[in-house]
């Protein structure tokens, strides 16, 4: 069975960007949409991974190939911020999660509590924000980590990849698609599963497969684009802007700079390594990981 592990829908928020924050959605893709494209690209199961927000699923839940989840904004000791996805919850978990997600080693013990999986997203990139050596000792205590994000180059999940593959970690891939035409263009497969239940134990077994396509300047691009449009579309007001679209480019341009600046840092300070991190569990307690 496939599905993508990562995406979208209007129930993500609102952009945290600066100049964007309070104007401009994270995604416009209606849940219905979602699951149709999904479905229609070869996905058994679908799941929505919406920031901090299960909202999407009353459109969904009655359908027995979907499963609830999110992706949970967590502070980690040192203030940083990860995306954690967190898989095949109940309406109970997501409100305990939410509660915990502040303090990273309660919040890591909880999932414990309920056998839950989680994957950290995105690891090796910069959106979200300033990194300390110290905090990839912190994704170790997760059972997975994304590996393939449809909108991160092949090198920063190149990355993320030997990185699971030194801490044993279970690999999960996903489009994190905030357009409905994105979705699906990455996903984890498990075989032999037959239900979602079978799909979850076969990822906390360790069974998973990932597929698809890493992201490339001119698929960031188009979707920023297709943002703006959605945009627009939603408030008239914002079609003044529409001189300021010759500018996207150069935006994803520079992002794409970012990214791969920040891989090379970060991949020569934890893979390489130069600053010679101490994943060891003698640093963590052994009830902070993740079953």
């Amino acid at each position: 069975m496939r599905c993508d592990l990562h995406v979208h829908s209007v129930h993500s928020g609102m952009c945290t960007l600066p100049a964007l924050k309070g104007l401009c959605r994270e995604s416009y893709s209606p849940p219905e949409a979602v699951y149709n494209v999904l479905r229609r690209r070869g996905m058994n199961l679908v799941t929505l991974t919406d920031h901090d927000s299960i909202d999407g699923a009353e459109a969904l839940r009655s359908r027995p190939d979907f499963f609830l989840s999110e992706e949970v904004t967590c502070t980690a000791p040192s203030g940083a911020e990860l995306h954690v996805g967190v898989y095949g919850i109940t309406e109970r978990q997501h409100l305990e999660l939410q509660r915990r997600r502040t303090d990273l080693p309660r919040f890591v013990a909880y999932m414990g509590e309920e056998r839950l999986f989680a994957a950290v997203n995105h690891p090796f990139s910069a959106l979200t924000g300033r990194r300390r050596a110290d905090d990839y000792e912190h994704f170790r205590r997760f059972r997975g980590l994304e590996v393939l994000n449809a909108h991160l180059p092949r090198t920063n999940n190149r990355l993320a990849e030997r990185l699971a593959t030194r801490e044993s970690q279970v690999a999960v891939g996903g489009s994190d698609a905030h357009t409905v035409e994105s979705a699906g263009s990455a996903w984890t497969e498990v075989p032999g599963a037959r239900s979602p239940g079978e799909y979850l134990a076969g990822l906390r077994r360790g069974r998973g497969r990932v597929a698809g396509r890493s992201g490339t300047y001119s698929k960031l691009t188009r979707d920023v684009l297709r943002i703006a449009a959605a945009l627009m579309r939603e408030k008239r007001w914002t079609c003044a802007l529409a001189p300021l679209l010759v500018a996207v480019p150069l935006f994803t341009l520079a992002n794409l700079a970012i990214e791969h600046a920040f891989a090379r840092k970060w991949g020569h300070l934890i893979i390489e390594g130069t600053a010679q991190p101490e994943f060891a569990t003698r640093n963590l307690p052994a009830e902070d990981f993740v079953a």
